[in-house]
């Protein structure tokens, strides 16, 4: 059985691999990855919680400026 990238398994075939997602849709089958997707909004949402009002504006302003400049 091939592997993805991160190591997850994965059927060799075509039908295999569409039955695997239907059985995840339906919910039949747990999802291997369910649990690492919550964890990188946790960095952002840290982030922006340490950060002052007065620097989020500068770091917005700076974003603006940047897509204003390549206009």
């Amino acid at each position: 059985m091939p592997t993805g990238p991160n190591g997850e398994k994965r059927p060799a075939d075509v039908v295999g691999c569409a039955v695997k997602v239907m059985r995840i849709a339906t919910g039949e089958i747990e999802d291997d990855r369910a649990d690492k997707v919550p964890n990188r909004a946790k960095g952002g949402n840290a982030r922006a919680a340490a950060l002052s009002p007065r620097r989020k504006s500068e770091i917005g302003q700076a974003g603006a400026g940047a897509r204003w400049a390549a206009q």
